[in-house]
């Protein structure tokens, strides 16, 4: 077997160091970027199989997203521009620790496992964020790909959400755009400057936009992008790379945690300011008012000013379909509480992990999907963007609806359907602002979050806690649920929730009260159960008062 010999050929030039064991999990593989050489010539094995079992283009993405610079990893991408299924997460997990002398065992396994043709042709799109590791990385799943005879296009720099828009593109034949980094700033900004259309007289002091850049890939494709928008959108861009060092103190991962804004970055008060995060998926906003107070809208928001602009429209286009949010058992409850009594829009909670999210949002018409850190989008049925686009187009339609029909349509192709991407959720969030005139406070203003607090606690196994109803009840160990539930009757407008960590040996407390002490409280109380109960490692949790 020919292609085997150039497999074993090209495997001795990237060696797996003996014992290494790492995991594909949701973000695929993710640790320092000197251990990642072999993966990344396994991950080009594997994609190229794959491109051969589904007879489309496949995309391998080699980032680190919001991990430090030092580290790297690599995640596949499935034909239509969304992530690899379980059973091939588990096939990378195989390769990937294999030894090198049972490589090619582990690959046939997965090629009889599979049935695969391994005279089929492959395609596979490979794409790299900033690090100075991801060039050499890359190289290594170009060699995977050729060592099995595949065919190869190397995008070079571009941002995670853009590979994944290439791949969609691809394998819709054009349909969903043109696969070149160039044909995604036409098709978003060409929606963009039609949405903004509709916007009444805006200064150029609301088309001011500060974006910090997390010094990553974000940073450079925002620049890329800027002339695409014909002045219609004013960005000041920070933290672009230049100086500043990868997700160090910046970006949008930062900005949640610590709550404050990105170092490097000179905001005025009541500005409207954004962070990408480092391989540009993720997307936050803040603001400070004049008492210098740091106020941040997260995903919650952020799904909730698309989800009320998306059903206005469709109550001005005279159009009934379902439209929901998904959201995860950490999404704040008065968001929860705005969209189901004020909204009167569909909430479905799902378990954590976007995966799960972006599945249960294809159900719907319209399906808003956000996590509290800015990772999102927007899907939309077939069934859906072909109404749309018959409204449009009918000439017997009156003078609102088909307007509402036209700003739908604008929506549709300013979204990247196939990941959060920060850069698509920017302009869709400024278009939205514009056309609706709304300040940042005002957006803000829509509902107040419940006072919340996260903790964890270490335990000494993570699996002894098991979980139903989208992780916000604990069956086990027993009395655990039982023990949460009291603490949180103590409580007003109170919810707490335990989880065990999908990566390490702790158990995560979420709590929520009317007061920051009262939630502060409840998850210290909460904690303490856990450590009791779950098998806690270390000493006691401490009051945080």
């Amino acid at each position: 077997m020919a292609p085997f010999q150039e497999v074993s050929k090209q495997s001795a030039l990237h060696p797996k160091p003996a014992g290494l064991v790492l995991h594909y999990g949701t973000a695929g593989f993710r640790t320092n970027a000197k251990l990642l050489d072999h993966i990344m010539f396994r991950m080009g094995l594997l994609a190229t199989l794959r491109s051969k079992k589904t007879k489309a283009t496949i995309g391998v993405m080699v980032t680190a997203s919001h991990n430090p610079e030092e580290d790297n990893g690599v995640k596949l991408v499935d034909p239509m521009g969304e992530m690899v299924t379980p059973t091939w997460e588990g096939y990378a997990t195989q390769l990937a620790n294999a030894e090198q002398e049972d490589l090619l065992a582990a690959l046939k396994d997965v090629i009889e496992k599979e049935a695969i043709n391994m005279s089929q042709e492959a395609n596979v799109f490979v794409g790299k964020d900033t690090r100075s590791s991801s060039v050499s990385l890359s190289e290594a799943v170009l060699d995977g790909v050729s060592a099995l005879g595949g065919q190869s296009k190397d995008y070079g720099l571009v941002t995670t959400p853009q590979l994944h828009y290439m791949i969609c593109c691809q394998n819709t034949q054009g349909k969903y755009g043109e696969a070149t980094v160039e044909g995604y700033y036409k098709k978003l900004c060409q929606a963009f400057i039609q949405l903004t259309k509709n916007a009444s007289n805006c200064t150029d002091d609301q088309k001011h936009l500060s974006v910090d850049g997390a010094n990553g890939i974000g940073a450079i494709k925002v620049r890329e992008m800027e002339s695409h928008l014909k002045k219609e959108l004013h960005l000041s861009l920070f933290n672009d790379g230049s100086t500043g060092k990868l997700n160090h103190q910046c970006g949008a991962d930062f900005v949640k945690v610590q709550q404050k804004p990105p170092t490097g970055m000179k905001i005025n008060s009541g500005e409207r300011c954004c962070s990408f995060d480092g391989d540009a998926d993720r997307i936050v906003y803040y603001y400070t008012d004049s008492e210098g107070q740091f106020h941040l809208l997260d995903g919650d928001k952020v799904a909730t000013l698309i989800s009320t602009f998306l059903k206005e429209l469709l109550t001005q286009a005279g159009l009934d379909m379902e439209i929901a949010v998904v959201q995860t058992a950490y999404a704040n409850g008065s968001s929860t509480n705005y969209l189901e009594d004020t909204m009167k829009v569909i909430v479905r909670c799902t378990k954590t992990g976007v995966k799960h999210l972006h599945h249960a949002a294809k159900e719907f018409d319209i399906g808003v999907y956000f996590e509290a850190n800015g990772h999102g989008t927007v899907l939309f049925s077939k069934a859906a963007e072909e109404k749309f686009q018959q409204l449009a187009e009918d000439s017997n339609t009156n003078d609102e609806r088909k307007r509402a029909a036209l700003l739908l349509q604008n929506t549709v192709n300013v979204v990247n359907q196939t990941v959060g991407d920060a850069i698509s959720d920017m302009l869709l969030i400024e278009a939205i602002l514009a056309i609706k005139g709304m300040t940042i406070q005002q957006w803000n203003s829509i509902y107040k979050d419940l006072p919340n607090r996260q903790l964890k606690v270490k335990v000494s196994d993570r699996r002894v806690i098991d979980t139903t109803d989208a992780e916000r009840r604990a069956v086990s160990p027993t009395g655990l649920q039982e023990a949460v539930d009291g603490l949180v009757k103590k409580y007003s407008r109170a919810r707490s929730f335990v989880r065990p960590s999908g990566t390490e040996d702790v158990v995560r407390v979420y709590a929520e009260a009317e007061t920051q002490e009262s939630a502060d409280d409840l998850a210290h109380e909460v904690s303490l159960a856990v450590y009791r109960l779950a098998g806690g490692v270390g000493g006691e949790p401490k009051p945080l008062h």
